[in-house]
């Protein structure tokens, strides 16, 4: 999967500030796929191993087939951190790992989910609008927590749902994924509406689980790759 550098990820939290005002300005929220268009998409996370010389985010992209989500192919990086953990500036601190592990898929998905915000941010970049910018692709923010906005709580069936606002503009949505759960927040990245993002996260939803299944086997698996490096015996 090719992918395009914006700016370089080694910034001051000044300068990182500055780039998601000037960014978000390229942010649309406009459908360039339809649900029925999609053959296929991606889930990414990350996981962090802390050690004497540094942290190390391990990245996991998994590329299924949609609508059925068999799991076409997964991708795996590892790269220290360099940049500090700063409320709002995440994908700073995340993407250089995970665009890693997307550099490893063979072929670009329709859309890709994160496990973090979208345009619901304070500055309106949160991961999936800043690195849907990146990736020029749809993106789409699953995002246990809500970071900004206001919402009515959603009704208790899967998938009902209702409008995530914050200073007057609809930024997401609150849905509910597993019933008699607390509900998921929802957002846009890039190139795609609240609505489209939501039902392509409910379509991604199976066997009454919280997150979507691309999205959770990328934690699952990121989690995993994780646990792996703690455990293994120092080099000689």
């Amino acid at each position: 999967m090719e992918i395009a550098e914006l700016h370089p990820w080694d910034v001051t939290p000044a300068t990182a500030r500055r780039l998601q005002a000037q960014l978000s300005r390229r942010v649309r929220l406009v459908d360039a796929v339809a649900l029925d268009q999609i053959t296929s998409v991606a889930g990414v996370d990350n996981a962090y191993v802390e050690t004497p010389g540094g942290t190390t985010a391990h990245a996991v992209a998994v590329r299924l087939r949609f609508p059925d989500l068999a799991v076409i192919e997964t991708s795996a990086a590892a790269v220290p951190i360099a940049f500090p953990y700063v409320p709002g500036l995440l994908s700073f601190r995340e993407a250089p790992a995970i665009l890693a592990a997307l550099r490893g898929l063979a072929a670009a998905p329709d859309v890709v989910l994160f496990d973090g915000q979208g345009y619901a941010h304070p500055r309106r970049l949160g991961l999936a609008s800043h690195l849907g910018l990146v990736l020029d692709r749809p993106t789409i923010g699953c995002a246990k927590s809500r970071l900004v906005g206001r919402y009515d709580e959603p009704g208790p069936a899967f998938g009902d749902h209702t409008p995530l606002i914050d200073r007057g503009e609809v930024v997401g949505a609150a849905v509910r994924t597993r019933p008699g759960h607390a509900p998921l927040f929802v957002s846009p990245g890039h190139r795609l509406s609240v609505a489209t993002a939501v039902a392509i996260v409910l379509a991604c939803c199976r066997d009454q689980q919280f997150l979507p299944e691309p999205t959770r086997l990328a934690h699952a698996l990121a989690t995993a790759q994780a646990r792996r490096h703690r455990r293994a015996p120092p080099a000689p």
